[in-house]
């Protein structure tokens, strides 16, 4: 037999627990000797509350065996219980198994009862069965009456028949019945179809009718709701469905609806396409979508269930209707006009309080969830395509303009003047004009719109700029055939020079918008070619009028005194008044220009090697008619408003010192001297000055020229070439016999 400890390890563990407790409490209460005074009261303590605990443990033990003794006497009762019913079941079978051979007879009864009770059936429908065909003419008058709520409940009620008679049969196992019943009840089909007719007629001529007698179309309304109810109960019992059914007459009342809408306005035979014509059937769609949508929200509205959202289903056709019609009229060859109309149809008035947004039609009618009319990549294509239009019409425009610009210039009399006196022509408004409209127009679409035809005009006028330039070179080709024609060339270069002024300071305000008045790089360079054009034709106009002059330099009539400067200053003082005729800027540039023109053609007039010096007294009379002809010319351009600092004579005087310089032996420290200020001289220029001196020995020359191989220059940022543009005549070769060597 096992110890009591093993079998019951917990309460050993538990008394091993309660020891080592014990012992804890006390080693820490009893730590002190004074402590142990105390023992007797804290045994006593202890005692009562064990016998405390003890009185509790039996009491709880006790009611516990009470508790198991009164469930074990109650299992012993459900036992005698069950052992009781298990008998009764038992008797009650054998009694059933003795009583089956009495229930086969009862089976026969059944059959009988069922058979009496289709019997019963058929005979009750009899009548209505016979009536069949009376009805189907009664029904087809009440039709042809427009009596349709009483068609209609008839057309039910011989449906409802054949579909019971159908789904009995279908029960049964009897399909191929089928056909004879369906054959019995085919003018169903008839009545069917003559119904539906009406009913989408009345739907058709739904927008009329709800205006003058809604009656009518309420009962199409009914009739649709009745068989739909008639659907959806079929669909939900799923047992057996009727041909013919669902008939889905309320998705064919959208349908026709929507068809009515579509075909009265947007399948309409060809329109004009042109701006005039398109004007006219954009403004009709207009006035009859809004008219139209009015009379669905304040009437049809109130004729047909809330479910149907028959505002919502109306505003969504028309919608898509345009949208597709848009596309249809945009796959035409349209002229700018008509597709500026479509653009600001589609995105401005089609969204304003004259089309959708009507105050009559808020804010039930609201499009806004429907997308845009054109999408965004329709607007982007429509709007290219009417920038390439405005593009050819700009195009043809200054085409024309640039042509009565240019026969203008061949006119016998001079161009007009503004209020200062400044020449001028009517060119540049008329083509700041034709630009600063068309932006204007486009900026009443879309901004991007107006950012397209914006880039457009800086790109044609950039083009017409050139075609400019071609004209003007086309005109000076004429002038040098005869410089008689045109007759007030001069005068024309400078009211084109003031026109590019006028293009130049209104290209920057093209733009409405300050923060987008981008000037591309290209067209400030091709208004400034332009202008170096016109000046270029100036200069060599008054060029050919200086070279007979300059032809006479240098010269021994020239060294003893004559007036060939005065002469040029005569030219250069009628050209400068001509120039005053254009505004400062130019002004200012054709003086500088002028100026370099006549130092350059003096300088090269000097080394054209027609004379040498034959002595120090020519060579003082050259320095002499040098300073006299550089102080009367630089006096001239300072008399006519340009400073002296500007000034390219500076480098005659330059020239006169290694003229008049008397030891030659100092050329080389002279000619550092002037070519550290006039970098771009050549050493051909250089020796050919020393030749003008005729006094330079070949010794002096090539040591001046080593010296000048020895300080290369380069050309400082800023200066203006004077020397580079002159050209040295090549020095003569000695004689050459044909085959042999030069000596």
């Amino acid at each position: 037999a096992s110890s009591p400890d093993e079998e019951w390890p917990e309460a050993e563990k538990a008394e091993k627990l309660a020891r080592g407790a014990a012992l804890k409490w006390a080693s820490g209460v009893f730590y002190r000797p004074e402590k142990l005074e105390g023992l007797g009261q804290y045994r006593s303590r202890e005692m009562q509350r064990n016998s405390s605990i003890q009185s509790r443990l039996k009491s709880t033990v006790q009611s516990y065996l009470e508790g198991v003794g009164a469930g074990l006497e109650q299992l012993r009762s459900a036992a005698q219980e069950v052992q009781s019913v298990c008998q009764d079941l038992g008797a009650a079978r054998w009694a059933l198994l003795d009583s089956a051979d009495r229930f086969q007879g009862l089976q026969q009864m059944r059959a009988l009862m069922a058979e009496h009770v289709q019997l019963a059936s058929v005979v009750q429908v009899l009548p209505q069965l016979f009536s069949v065909q009376e009805m189907f003419s009664h029904t087809l008058q009440l039709l042809h009456g427009q009596h349709l709520l009483e068609a209609h409940a008839e057309l039910m009620m011989m449906e409802h028949l054949r579909d019971d008679i159908l789904s009995q049969l279908h029960l049964r196992g009897l399909s191929s019945a089928h056909t004879t019943v369906l054959s019995y009840f085919g003018g169903l089909q008839e009545l069917n179809e003559s119904l539906a007719k009406q009913l989408w007629d009345i739907v058709g001529n739904s927008l009329q009718l709800v205006r003058e007698d809604p009656v009518l179309f309420v009962t199409a309304v009914r009739i649709i709701e009745r068989e739909e109810k008639i659907d959806d109960t079929l669909l939900l019992e799923a047992t057996f469905l009727p041909p013919g059914r669902p008939k889905g007459w309320k998705q064919k009342f959208y349908h026709v609806l929507q068809e009515t809408i579509t075909g009265a306005h947007f399948h309409a035979p060809r329109m004009d396409a042109e701006g005039p014509g398109l004007a006219r059937h954009l403004a009709t769609l207009q006035k009859d979508i809004v008219s139209e949508l009015r009379v669905v929200k304040d009437l049809m509205v109130q004729c047909v269930p809330s479910h149907y959202n028959i505002l919502s289903i109306c505003t969504a056709t028309y919608h898509q209707a345009l949208t597709s019609h848009l596309q249809d009229i945009l796959r035409e060859d349209l002229d700018k006009q008509a597709l500026f109309l479509l653009l600001e149809w589609a995105l401005r008035v089609y969204h304003s309080s004259e089309m959708m947004g009507h105050p009559d039609l808020l804010p039930e009618v609201d499009v806004s969830a429907l997308g845009p009319l054109m999408s965004p990549e329709l607007v982007d294509q429509t709007e290219r395509k009417y920038v390439v239009k405005v593009k050819a019409s700009v195009l043809e425009w200054m085409q024309r303009t640039l042509e009565v610009e240019f026969k203008e210039w061949f006119r016998e009399e001079e161009p007009e003047t503004d209020h200062q006196g400044f020449f001028q022509s009517a060119l540049p408004v008329i083509v700041m004009q034709m630009l600063n409209e068309n932006i204007r127009v486009a900026s009443l679409i879309t901004d991007s719109l107006q950012q397209k035809v914006y880039n457009m005009a800086l790109e044609e006028l950039e083009a017409f700029l050139g075609r400019l330039r071609e004209a003007l070179v086309q005109c000076g080709k004429e002038h040098q055939k005869d410089r008689t024609v045109p007759k007030y060339y001069v005068a024309y270069l400078l009211a084109m020079l003031n026109n590019n002024l006028a293009l130049s300071s209104s290209v920057s305000s093209l733009h409405p918008d300050t923060a987008r008045r981008e000037v591309p790089a290209s067209l400030w360079a091709a208004l400034d070619r332009t202008q170096k054009k016109a000046c270029q034709l100036l200069l060599e106009e008054l060029l050919l009028d200086l070279q007979p002059l300059c032809l006479q330099l240098p010269s021994r009539k020239w060294l003893s005194g004559s007036q060939l400067v005065g002469s040029m200053c005569e030219v250069i003082d009628k050209y400068a008044k001509d120039f005053s005729r254009v505004r400062k800027p130019v002004f200012t540039l054709l003086l500088t220009e002028s100026e370099l023109l006549v130092a350059s053609q003096y300088l090269r007039a000097l080394m054209q090697k027609k004379m040498a010096c034959k002595n120090e007294e020519e060579r003082g009379q050259l320095g002499d008619r040098l300073l006299q002809d550089a102080t009367q010319l630089r006096d001239l351009f300072c008399g006519l408003g340009l400073d002296q600092s500007q000034q390219s004579l500076e480098a005659v005087f330059a020239l006169r010192e290694l003229i008049c310089l008397k030891d030659p032996a100092l050329l080389s420290l002279e000619v550092l001297g002037f070519i550290t200020k006039y970098p771009d001289v050549s050493d051909e220029h250089i020796s050919t000055l020393l030749d003008l001196r005729g006094d330079v020995s070949r010794e002096v020359r090539h040591m001046v020229l080593e010296m000048m191989a020895q300080h290369p220059q380069v050309l400082p940022e800023g200066y203006r070439p004077i020397f580079s543009t002159i050209l040295v005549p090549a020095p003569e070769l000695p004689f050459c016999l044909r085959k042999g060597k030069c000596a």
